[in-house]
This record gives C-alpha cells, structure tokens and sequence, in this order.
C-alpha cells in the first residue's frame, strides 16, 4: 500500500519531466528520422540552454525571453554541427561530438559570466524569480501547474512542426533525408537542408533545456549527459507502442512525446521498487534496449508463423 502511494505521488512529477523531454525528443527526432543523421550535440546543446536561460533570468530577464534565447543559442550549435559537417566534411557523429565538447567549455563560461572563471552550476529560486515551470506546483491544481503549460506548449510545438513540414522548405528537408543523391537531382540544396535539420533539432533541445533548468530550479553543467540516449528512448518507445496506429507526422510526434512520459513513468516505479539512483544510466541502456529489440523478436515471430502457415498450406 505505501508503495501505491509513493508511486501515485511521483507520477504528476514523472508526467511533467517526461513532457519537457519530450520537446528534447522531437528535436532528436528531427535528426534521427527525418534527417537520418547521428547527432551528438544534443548532450551539449541541452546544457547550453539551460544556462542561457538561468543566467538571463539571474540578470532579470522574463522567462519567456530567457527561454527564447537559449532557442536561438540552440541554433548556433546546431549551426555549428551543421558546417563541421557539410563545409568541413566532417562525418555527422563526429562533428556532432567536436560540437559538445567545445559547448562543455562554452557552458562553464556562460554559468561563470561576470565571475572571472567557469562555474559548474547556478541556481535560480521559485521565489525570487517568475520561473515559467517548477516542480514546487507540479501537484497542485492551479495556474501555475507545470502540465497545464507544458500540454499548451507541446500541441503548438506539434502545429507549428506539421505546418513546416508540409511547407515547400519542410518537404525538401524530409526529401534530404529520405534520399540525399535524389534530392540533389531533384535539384534541392541538401547541405542548407542539413543545417538546417542540425539547428532546428538543437534549437528544440535547448529550448527543452530551458524549461529543465527551470522546472528543477537550477542548470548544470552535466544536466545534459546521457540526454542522447533518453532522447532515443522516447523516439523508439513511441514508435513501438504507437507505430501501429500513428501513421500521420503530427501523430508521430505526439507519439515521440509520450514515449518519453512513458520512460519516465517506468524509471519512476523501477526506483519506487527499491533500485539504486546510481544505478539509473544502466536502468536507461536496459530500457532503451528492450524497446530497440521488440520489434526484431516480433518480426522473428511473424516470420516463424508465417513460415508455419505456409507449411501447413503444403
């Protein structure tokens, strides 16, 4: 019984930390399916707006501006990426990596800006700053409950994606990836594409961090670590639950976006069960490959079956 109760107690928690990720994921999204590109950056990238947002709100910025910078800080790292790749000839993972260790030192110094030296963390209080979202109100039903926003935030994220995607410019990206040699016979500019595709990801993860810095009252330098990984979790939940029936883009978003509430409800009741928190990066590499190897068994199945029926037919 007192389990019951401290898991129904943390899931409006899980629920809404699952929903600031799943902004992240859309942007890993962006990348991994419709880009077909291995991006590294998102562990940097999430960090970077973080700490853009806290600092601003520290030097009295709203946090609406605040968390509207740490997007367009987000776009320069993916522009970054963007050129190491297509300019340089950089393969994608690796210019994704060159890109997050050079925001490591990035992310120090914007946390120390003033201060002379990098700082690893900052805080920013709920009481001394108007914070968008913060887990304080998560269990109360008022204004200020962070899923009331979130829900807003992630169905206009959704709308605005669908339309830009069913745009001239959002077709030739999703042609880019789908087929760059027929994109550029088809006379589409596939490196602006990737760039494209690399800063609107980023500028999604780093408005998601944002969001996190400020849900949890603070940024940090590693907040990012491992944030690749739970990015493909949701991506790949989602579309083992839902890819049945979630054949619409938008719907595959939204899909994207539950699979990471999803992962953070299963973290939550494996650490209600009596599991370690340092354990937790393994817990994130078991569920990530449970839900990759599914489909392979499934299919494996099928195959069995249907090899079955044939005989049998025979």
């Amino acid at each position: 019984m007192q389990f019951l109760v401290s898991l129904l107690n943390s899931m409006p928690g899980a629920v809404a930390q699952g929903m600031i990720w799943g902004v992240m994921a859309v942007g890993v999204y962006i990348t991994f399916r419709v880009l077909d590109v291995a991006d590294l950056t998102v562990d940097g990238s999430l960090a970077t707006g973080g700490a853009v947002c806290v600092m601003l709100m520290r030097a009295g910025w709203n946090g609406w501006a605040a968390v509207f910078c740490a997007f367009l800080a987000g776009l320069l790292a993916g522009l970054v990426t963007g050129l190491f790749h297509t300019g340089c000839g950089i393969p994608a993972i690796l210019a994704g990596i060159l890109t997050q260790l050079a925001l490591y030192s990035i992310n120090l110094r914007i946390m120390g800006f003033g201060t002379g030296s990098g700082k690893a963390n900052q805080a920013i209080s709920v009481d001394k700053y108007p914070l968008l979202v913060s887990q304080r109100y998560v269990r109360e039903i008022s204004p200020k409950n962070p899923l009331l926003l979130m829900l807003v935030l992630l169905a206009a994220l959704i709308g605005a994606l669908y339309w830009f995607f069913g745009t001239e410019r959002g077709c030739s990206l999703r042609a880019t990836g789908a087929n760059q040699q027929m994109a550029r016979a088809q006379g589409i500019n596939t490196s602006f594409d990737l760039v494209l595709g690399l800063m609107l990801s980023n500028g999604l993860v780093a408005f998601s961090g944002a969001l996190l810095a400020q849900y949890q009252g603070a940024s940090d330098i590693n907040m990012g670590r491992g944030a690749i990984v739970i990015g493909l979790a949701a991506v790949i939940i989602g579309e083992v639950v839902f890819g049945r029936i979630f054949h619409n883009f938008a719907l595959k978003l939204t899909a994207v976006c539950i699979g990471a509430v999803i992962y953070y409800l299963v973290i939550q009741v494996v650490l209600r069960l009596g599991l370690s928190t340092d354990d937790l990066k393994l817990l994130t590499a078991l569920v990530v490959a449970f839900f990759l190897a599914v489909p392979h068994f499934h299919g494996r199945l099928r195959a069995k079956s249907q090899k079955g029926e044939v005989k049998g037919n025979a």
